[in-house]
């Protein structure tokens, strides 16, 4: 029984990727008519750094390289080592560059650090690259190198803060080590127990997850994300239904830092699609697993992505739970509003 739902299973993801592709395909192909060919192709190499990603006041770089994966992982690093750590993971498609307003806000309190997770930015990506790397993006190996990450940071612990992809990674690290979590806070992303139930319940929800399947096509999500000099970019923290409600929330050289992180030389786009592939393609089941760390859910209500119905439940997975909504504000909460995320988080902290 179990092997005949699987096979279901990967027959009906397919099916609906192939249809997504389909409906992407003819939508490039319109827009190339009208812009040409020469704009779809206009994607530039960025060799040069924007310059707010070397801003001193944000901390200071850094590198480790993890004993499993051999991996070396770039880090920002802002307030005194003998602080406890605040270990803040990104989401898709960002860099430790969307934790810029918290490295500032709790440095005086906290050795804050952001990482680039693996594949992104200046943090290494395993080989084999492309569609055919999926496998080493598996929750596994993403939580066992926030596992390492805290030990080559000298720590035993840490307050972890995540966002979307990130807070995917948190969630599955405190139901497996919860030694290592002293206290939790997450983003814009559900517990996972929560997640599959609602999208499997709610058509809404559902289709507001194509870009999921999408992704398990192999080249055609790397192509469209190039397509017209990584438009997409700048369009999921622009756009009328994703981007930030805040006008100055992104600026024009944040949305270049954020297409840096895809463009620099050496990057891997696919690597950060492969956290997509492997999540669909190794699915786990949340039956009865609970965080047992204090958790503070802190979600913006305008969530273009995400519905709120998302939060409710989480109560059943996390026995000492807080939940802030945050009025107005986009899926890229702690960019969008960051004086009231960083408010939530301080007085959270505080209690």
């Amino acid at each position: 029984m179990g092997f005949f739902t699987n096979i279901v299973r990967v027959v009906a993801t397919w099916a609906i990727a192939s249809f997504y592709g389909c409906m992407m395909l003819l939508f490039t192909l319109l827009r190339v008519a009208r812009r040409g060919p020469r704009a779809f192709f206009g994607y530039k190499s960025r060799p040069d750094r924007p310059k707010c990603l070397d801003d001193p006041d944000l901390g200071t770089h850094g590198y480790v390289r993890l004993k499993t994966s051999g991996l070396r992982f770039h880090y920002v690093a802002a307030g005194e080592p003998q602080k406890p750590l605040m270990l803040c993971l990104h989401g898709f498609p960002e860099c430790w560059y969307s934790w810029r307003h918290q490295l500032k806000e709790f440095r005086n309190s906290y050795r804050v650090v952001a990482p680039d997770l693996r594949g992104y930015g200046e943090t290494e990506s395993p080989q084999p690259s492309g569609y055919w790397g999926w496998p080493n993006f598996s929750l596994s190996h993403l939580t066992n190198d926030v596992r390492e990450l805290i030990e080559a940071l000298g720590y035993s612990s840490c307050t972890l803060v995540a966002h979307d992809w990130g807070g995917f990674i948190a969630w599955q690290f405190a139901i497996d080590h919860p030694d290592l979590v002293d206290k939790l806070i997450v983003m814009n992303i559900p517990h996972p127990g929560v997640f599959y139930k609602y999208i499997a319940t709610h058509f809404s929800q559902f289709r507001k997850s194509w870009y999921i399947f999408l992704y398990q096509l192999p080249w055609l999500p790397e192509m469209l994300i190039k397509a017209f000099d990584f438009e997409m970019i700048r369009g999921v923290f622009r756009s009328k239904n994703m981007g930030c409600r805040r006008r100055d929330a992104i600026t024009d050289e944040d949305v270049e830092a954020f297409k840096y992180t895809f463009a620099r030389p050496g990057a891997n786009i696919s690597a950060a699609i492969n956290y997509y592939r492997a999540l669909v393609k190794q699915p786990r089941s949340y039956k009865g697993t609970k965080v047992q760390c204090p958790t503070l859910l802190i979600w913006g209500d305008q969530d273009g992505a995400l519905e709120v119905g998302l939060t409710e439940g989480t109560d059943r997975f996390v026995p000492d739970f807080t939940l802030k909504l945050v009025p107005g504000a986009s899926h890229w909460v702690q960019q969008d509003q960051p004086e009231v995320v960083n408010g939530h988080m301080r007085d959270w902290l505080k209690g």
